[in-house]
């Protein structure tokens, strides 16, 4: 067995540092100090030293200069740690969830989003909710932006959130955020080597990686472009539109909200589009007539911050 094939048999647990790992790397940045940063953590400073070196092992790559004067990052730690903050905030953000999940005590409050808001905005949103009322269960319902009106207007959801050019029959909104979609590919890709912006008409002739439709990017980007070929792939989530485009199986449209990083480590390639505007507005919604109030008002608030 290769390398590459042990590597997607083990388990990503086997592969990854814990989060105790990770968030005494971060003490350590932090401080400078090995001893300090075990002090804050609650451990040894033998432990903490076992622990790094274990990171270290386990990564293949040095993470901490040791001296008298102090502890400091390598270069490799330094980007690992970068990515340690990321993985501890999305960990906390889940741990913030979980027990909003449990804690049905005093209130509750049903959210309906559209795929890229559920997954690139509203974790950072509940979050901050939860510190604010850490007593309000919370239930996340993630569909397309026809999915998000269905639940609002059957009464199974509080306050929506979606990305379509329109708002639809039966709903009110407010624009919380504006957003603009970007052409990628993977950087093997002939369009990675194009001295010339696309035009619309080429975007709109080629066969895409895309969402399904009543998806608000669907109809962004059917709307801007005119008309659309019929789709490479039809997918039915950001996430497994972006894998797909990553992997190469070719070009895709997407928020730029969802490409960041990879477009960062080089995993996609933003390929530029003339004649043709593909910003759109995203909107929290709600059934006309019934303002949000209770957590939906407060939620509502905190997407404005």
């Amino acid at each position: 067995m290769s390398e590459s094939e042990g590597l997607r048999t083990e388990s990503l647990a086997h592969r990854v540092p814990d989060l105790a790992a990770l968030e005494l790397l971060l003490a350590v940045a932090r401080l400078g100090s090995l001893g300090a940063a075990a002090r804050e953590v609650g451990i040894t400073q033998p432990a903490a030293s076992s622990r790094i070196r274990s990171m270290e092992r386990q990564l293949g790559v040095a993470l901490v200069d040791r001296s008298p004067r102090g502890s400091r990052l390598t270069d490799a730690g330094a980007l690992v740690t970068d990515w340690a903050r990321r993985v501890v905030e999305a960990a906390a953000a889940f741990d913030a969830g979980a027990r909003a999940l449990r804690d049905r005590r005093d209130s509750r409050l049903r959210v309906a989003a559209s795929m890229t808001i559920a997954e690139y905005l509203l974790p950072g949103w509940l979050l901050a909710l939860h510190a604010e009322r850490p007593d309000t269960a919370v239930s996340l319902l993630a569909g397309n932006s026809a999915k998000v009106a269905e639940l609002l207007l059957a009464g199974e959801a509080d306050l929506g959130f979606v990305e379509g050019l329109t708002v639809p029959t039966g709903l009110d909104s407010t624009v919380i955020a504006r957003d603009r979609l970007i052409v990628v590919t993977a950087p093997a890709h002939p369009w990675a080597r194009r001295r010339r912006p696309l035009t619309a008409a080429e975007l709109a002739a080629t066969p895409l990686i895309l969402r399904e439709r009543g998806s608000g990017t669907r109809q962004v980007l059917d709307a801007a472009l005119g008309g659309l070929a019929r789709p490479l792939i039809e997918l039915s989530s950001t996430t497994a539109v972006k894998a797909s485009a990553v992997s190469g199986a070719g070009p895709s449209v997407l928020s730029e909200l969802a490409v960041g990083e990879e477009l960062g480590m080089r995993r996609l390639v933003s390929i530029p589009v003339e004649g043709v505007s593909l910003r759109r507005d995203l909107r929290a919604v709600w059934p006309t007539g019934h303002r949000p109030t209770g957590p939906a008002r407060e939620l509502l608030s905190l997407t404005r911050g």
